[in-house]
């Protein structure tokens, strides 16, 4: 047990008036409010962290004691601020800089009181910033379907007694029990626990559920903070108990939490323009010069409104957010929601993906692959996931079912009776491994076998013996044990090489290898065989990353694989690419994900397996988790811009026309022969059904293999304007 004593954090209370801390408990200047952090909690036994909580293990606290340490501590839940009103919303569709200089326009309109030109203007500018809005909030409404991470109730015990209730009413001190099922209400140290397992991939990526316990981590384990694996006498928010049972003291509520934490740091990150935004900003800065430029103050004000519309392509932001909201639609037609819209056209300028493994490009969803017999002999598996509707076990061509094949049939036998998850509806109840043996049992039509078996005493998985067993009385009576173990067994030199040579074999596969065994007592158990099982990818990822590797191998370094990587790592790997000038896309699903996703300069979420913090980081959605819909996007991206550039070139040929006439009457002295008004409606209504057409036409089918853009490259180039100035056809 470590040393290091516990530390009680003092909270001011100068603003809390003397009668207030007297009706709360208190009369010192300060109060001591218990907390622990989930560092200190899990360096010492659960006694001394009972003491610290000023709480008991059998009774609870009082509910005169909760409701006061609530009004220290808060709710627990996340304050996130208000909702932005939906008129701030609409009113930041204004901030783009084409927008801003149609606005001065109309207002150098007002002040020549040529007031038919204003309202001309100001029509223009609010179709375009409506129809952005509109796609936006109904984007947004589809969001708020999404469940939330923190559950709404838990099981408490107040008052001596047991009861449900609302989990933003936890405080520090509170025992919570916990169940097969659960979901883990605020960051807890384990003081009970039996065989109890908690599946904490939504905030370490790490499939196999850990298995907690009560004593205390040395400190050395312990480590920085960041690295939350070693703590296996913590449960933290968020996190699913997957098997067994116990009971936990809070320790830590909402904005304290580890999962608050990342909500923190996360608050902290401000999301990047996407790659069309800062285009459009550039090229907007440019029309804006290129308009004014030459021109004194009163030649300004006397011919400038007709020279800024004649040299804005007006139409530009409405084929822009009429592009965008089509491929947002498109989009939502193969079930990817789009946040902002510009977000679309992100993939299409992407250098560097960024993704989650676990959940994003796997199932998370372990499923058996192989089983081997100590002798050699395999047979293969079929099917994915937690449903065993087509799969089968084979072996050498012939179906294993039942106890056809006898040798493989004891290994199932022995998975599925040491075992203690169960499938509903093709959802687990339990750990994965546990399941991936109770679907491989239901494709070899063994999963009744597990009754045949009385259980008498389990032994169950710990972190030092690595193994799981089971005591069982058969039909007649008679004792039998089965094991399931991933550790090496004594056996003679021969038989164990050759296991050892056969589980080799199996993890060159990518597998996780499961030994099983069984006998009539621990010290006469007969090895039975092994199976090997995996996450599997989820269905059109090969394909996708092969299609990204290609679109990429020109501008991509090399492959990299970060392993274990915390909240942190993850945002400082996003910020180092950026830095390096790359166009960063990430995906993810877990908490531990969040951060870089809102870093990245798009981030990616999965709407099924995602966590609710995760969704809300991410720009886009995906709400069946099919990773190959990444290349559609990348395709869709793509194509948008490739329009957009083909609108401008078209747009711009119109303006020169009319920027010349105007420039050649004014060194002429001539009257103005095209006022704003007729402009725009040239610009809009004849120029805009020709040029929306350009906007959404259909482009080649092997533009996703297209080199990247190079989002430093303005849209208005150089040899573009030349092009335009000497009306020659320019391609793409």
């Amino acid at each position: 047990q470590s040393t290091t004593p516990l530390v009680k954090s003092e909270v001011s209370t100068n603003h809390i008036s003397r009668e207030k801390r007297k009706s709360l408990g208190g009369g010192k200047d300060d109060i001591m409010i218990e907390t622990l952090s989930s560092e200190q909690a899990a360096s010492h036994e659960v006694v001394p962290c009972t003491h610290q909580l000023r709480t008991n293990l059998e009774e609870g606290l009082t509910t005169a004691e909760a409701t006061r340490r609530r009004q220290y501590h808060g709710y627990n839940e996340f304050d996130v601020g208000e909702e932005e009103p939906i008129y701030k919303k609409y009113l930041e569709q204004f901030q783009n800089p084409l927008i801003l200089l149609l606005l001065a326009s109309a207002f150098v309109s007002i002040i020549m009181k040529q007031y038919d030109d204003a309202i001309s203007i100001t029509v223009a500018v609010v179709i375009v910033v409506t129809v952005g809005f509109v796609q936006e909030y109904r984007s947004e409404k589809t969001l708020e379907q999404l469940t939330k991470l923190v559950p709404p109730t838990c099981h408490v015990l107040r008052d001596g007694k047991e009861s449900m209730m609302l989990a933003r009413e936890l405080v520090p001190g509170d025992i919570v029990m916990l169940n097969t099922g659960d979901r883990i209400p605020s960051d807890l140290r384990i003081a009970e626990s039996f065989s109890l397992q908690i599946d904490e991939s939504s905030l370490t990526g790490e499939t196999e559920p850990k298995h907690k316990e009560t004593r205390a981590v040395p400190q050395a384990s312990i480590g920085t903070g960041a690295d939350v694996e070693h703590l296996t006498c913590i449960a933290f928010m968020g996190t699913l108990v997957c098997a067994g049972r116990g009971r936990g003291i809070v320790i830590s509520t909402a904005a304290n939490s580890q999962f608050g934490e990342v909500v923190k740091m996360m608050m902290g990150e401000e999301s990047p323009k996407t790659p069309l935004q800062k285009s459009m900003d550039d090229l907007g800065k440019q029309l804006s010069i290129y308009s004014f430029a030459g021109r004194n103050v009163v030649d300004m004000f006397t011919i400038g409104v007709s020279l800024a519309v004649a040299a804005i392509p007006e139409g530009l932001p409405i084929v822009v957010a009429v592009t965008l909201a089509i491929g947002v639609m498109r989009m939502a037609k193969r079930r990817a929601v789009v946040k902002k819209m510009p977000a679309v056209e992100t993939l299409g300028c992407v250098t560097v993906i960024c993704s989650d493994k676990t959940g994003t490009l796997t199932k998370n969803e372990m499923t058996a692959q192989s089983i081997a017999t100590p002798e050699g002999k395999l047979a293969e598996i079929t099917g994915i996931g937690y449903s065993a509707d087509g799969g089968v076990v084979q072996y050498q061509g012939e179906l294993v079912q039942q106890w056809s094949h006898p040798e493989f049939a004891r290994i199932i036998e022995a998975g599925i009776v040491c075992n203690n998850a169960t499938i509903e509806v093709d959802k687990l109840i339990g750990q994965p491994t546990e399941g991936a043996i109770v679907v491989l049992a239901k494709k070899a039509q063994l999963e009744g076998v597990r009754g045949q078996y009385k259980r008498l005493r389990e032994m169950p998985f710990t972190s030092d013996t690595k193994w799981m067993g089971v005591q069982c009385a058969d039909a007649q009576g008679q004792n039998v044990y089965f094991i399931k173990d991933n550790q090496r067994k004594q056996c003679d030199q021969y038989s164990r090489q050759h296991i050892l040579e056969i589980g080799k074999e199996l993890g060159q596969k990518g597998l996780r290898v499961l030994g099983l065994a069984r006998g009539e007592s621990m010290q006469s158990l007969m090895f039975l065989g092994m199976i090997g099982m995996m996450d599997p990818p989820r269905p059109g990822a090969a394909d996708a990353i092969s299609i990204v590797k290609a679109n990429l191998e020109l501008v991509i370094r090399q492959v990299t694989v970060f392993y274990r990587a915390s909240p942190r790592h993850k945002l400082k790997i996003v910020k180092a690419l950026q830095a390096l000038g790359e166009v960063v896309a990430m995906t993810g699903d877990g908490v531990n994900d969040a951060v870089a996703l809102k870093k990245a300069d798009i981030g990616v979420a999965m709407g099924v397996c995602g966590t609710d913090v995760c969704k809300e980081a991410a720009d886009m959605i995906l709400c069946d988790d099919d990773f190959s819909t990444m290349t559609a996007a990348i395709e869709e991206g793509k194509a948008i811009y490739h329009n957009i550039t083909n609108f401008v070139r078209f747009q711009l040929s119109t303006s020169v026309a009319a920027l010349s006439l105007i420039a050649a009457s004014t060194m002429f002295k001539f009257d103005n022969p095209l006022n704003a008004m007729q402009i725009l409606w040239i610009n809009i209504i004849m120029d805009g059904p020709p040029a929306q057409s350009l906007g959404v036409e259909p482009v080649d089918d092997d533009i996703i293999r297209q080199r990247p853009r190079n989002t430093k490259q303005p849209m208005l180039t150089g040899k573009l304007i030349m092009d335009i100035l000497a009306c020659r056809q320019t391609t793409k």
